[in-house]
């Protein structure tokens, strides 16, 4: 099937917004299990929106990027929802990502 580039942006931009909408509503699943399950986690993401937008020379911060991924400040985020992570979090973590 061959798509053409707007609508393939298109598709992509409703992608992204509906995993932001579902990590937000998933305030159970921690940063850390994402990181090691699947090798990315809510801060990656604004990582990547800020890259974009600094690409576009799109003026957005870090903290508005993350607060576009999270829903709200990070720090808020971080405070209400962040658990500690378990040792074998961590050390899984190390294997997956060392250097993270």
């Amino acid at each position: 099937m061959a798509i053409d580039d707007k609508t393939r942006t298109e598709l992509e931009a409703a992608a992204f917004r509906r995993l932001v909408d579902h990590l937000k509503t998933r305030t159970d699943v921690q940063n850390i299990d994402l990181m090691n399950l699947a090798g990315f986690c809510r801060n990656c993401l604004s990582n990547w929106l800020k890259d974009a937008a600094d690409a576009q020379g799109v003026s957005l911060s870090k903290d508005e990027s993350r607060e576009a991924v999270y829903g709200m400040p990070y720090e808020t985020w971080k405070s209400k929802y962040q658990g500690t992570a378990a040792p074998e979090q961590l050390e899984a973590m190390k294997k997956v990502h060392p250097g993270h």
